[in-house]
């Protein structure tokens, strides 16, 4: 144990080292709309992006944590859509204690906190991160905590430079460049005011960020709520005024986000760990393709065994599942995901893809930046495809004769395309046959 006095964020708890928790936010089932229809099957944490849920990843980074011992996932799913993740997350981790907690409605991402604050403040923690699921990186956790330490912070948060262009589409922090504290922090603001953006992954001092949610508490419950109508864009992330405004406003939406952080920003004792690494927001369904191959690419980079072998047929990087069956003369590759039990016919060409399982591909045919949706099947000599979009754009959609479009073309699950039809830039709903060539459409 260091000499120095103890700090505020980090002072031991009768002597032992300072402990640290993990929360991961995951939404609920009503939120889901953008990912659609994919999360019409299954819901968007859920969803197999390089191989493994969405979520997943979260953990795979919270476990190289020593620090952390348990985790919680908060949500208003129904318990029983978690519980297989869990208990399997719970055998590949088994140093971590998962439990899932579920709202009684949306609270938003700090309300959620908030709620369950008892449950999270047990044992008496010092510091907690929250992961927002919907969330593609690198999560440098352990980066986040030694600045976290070295400045005794109250809070650190996770940024990433985006083109000046799309930086109002996130949450903007202005910092010192030199001792990387922030100095103000603005929810998707109307004018440029800084290209260093909120990547939603955090790590609060106990001490600091109850007290900060129950002040937006307050000052909600004070101050008689102006009614925006927020454009479509931004519904998913705005104020849901309830029919029946419940008289305990604690039950309104408390975002993180828009109502906390830019308070703790005035505390200046927040800094912003800034990745050089990938970052991107998985919101729309289109979105699990360029997340899957961030994924894929950074597990080549460490020489993960879990990808396919490199051969004249498969260009890395590739995830295969073990039971999949392709023939040799298929060729993969570049970031393709290939879930259980597919089969892929001779001849087959797929780059930059997600096939998910139990889909057929017959021979001959080619998939390009597309999703094959569960029990899917592709006839010979079809093609199914979207547009290439740069890696470095934060859209999936493009226009096209004027009308914005889904870039990565989505078959929901169980669809069929038939023999030589043309599928491009579509976005297809469960259970429909695609008979003839159809491109820019949704197929409802």
């Amino acid at each position: 144990m260091s000499l120095q006095p103890p700090s505020l964020a980090s002072r031991p708890k009768g002597g032992s080292a300072p402990t640290t928790k993990a929360v991961i936010l995951v939404g609920g089932p009503s939120r889901g709309t953008r990912f659609r229809p994919l999360s019409m099957e299954l819901p968007k944490p859920l969803f197999p992006v390089a191989g493994h849920p969405i979520i997943e990843h979260c953990f795979r980074a919270v476990a190289k944590v020593p620090d952390v011992k348990e985790v919680f996932i908060v949500g208003y799913y129904e318990e029983s859509v978690f519980q297989p993740f869990i208990n399997t997350v719970s055998n590949v981790f088994p140093q971590l204690s998962v439990k899932y907690l579920r709202e009684y409605q949306a609270l938003g991402t700090a309300g959620g906190l908030y709620h369950f604050r008892d449950v999270i403040l047990k044992g008496k923690p010092d510091r907690f991160f929250v992961l927002n699921a919907d969330v593609c990186c690198s999560f440098p956790l352990n980066d986040m905590l030694k600045l976290f330490e070295d400045k005794d912070a109250e809070a650190v948060m996770l940024g990433t430079r985006v083109a000046n262009d799309s930086a109002s589409n996130f949450g903007c922090i202005v910092s010192d460049a030199h001792t990387k504290r922030v100095l103000h922090y603005v929810e998707k603001p109307e004018s440029h005011i800084s290209n260093l953006i909120n990547c939603g992954v955090y790590l609060f001092a106990t001490e600091c960020i109850f007290p900060a949610i129950r002040s937006a508490i307050k000052r909600r419950t004070e101050r008689p709520r102006l009614l925006s109508y927020p454009s479509s864009e931004n519904l998913e992330s705005s104020f849901y005024q309830g029919e029946d405004e419940d008289d305990n406003k604690e039950n309104a939406v408390i975002r993180l986000e828009q109502d906390v952080l830019s308070d703790i920003a005035d505390s200046r004792q927040f800094f912003v760990l800034e990745t050089k690494d990938f970052w991107r927001q998985i919101k729309t369904a289109g979105s699990a393709v360029p997340a899957n191959a961030l994924y894929l690419m950074k597990a080549y980079q460490t020489g993960s065994e879990e990808l396919a072998t490199p051969s004249a047929n498969i260009i890395p990087p590739v995830y295969i599942h073990p039971s999949a069956q392709i023939d040799p003369t298929a060729k993969i590759g570049p970031n393709v995901s290939v879930g259980p039990r597919v089969h892929v016919g001779a001849g087959v060409r797929i780059k930059e893809s997600i096939i998910l399982e139990d889909s057929e591909i017959k021979h001959d045919s080619c998939i390009m930046y597309s999703i094959v949706g569960w029990n899917s099947k592709i006839g010979a000599w079809a093609r199914v495809e979207g547009t290439p979009t740069p890696i470095n754009s934060h859209s999936t959609s493009i226009m096209k004769n004027g009308v914005k479009v889904q870039s990565i073309t989505i078959l929901g699950k169980e669809c069929g395309v038939g023999d030589e039809v043309r599928v491009q830039n579509c976005v297809c709903l469960p259970y429909k046959e695609l008979k003839r060539d159809v491109s820019n459409e949704v197929i409802m």
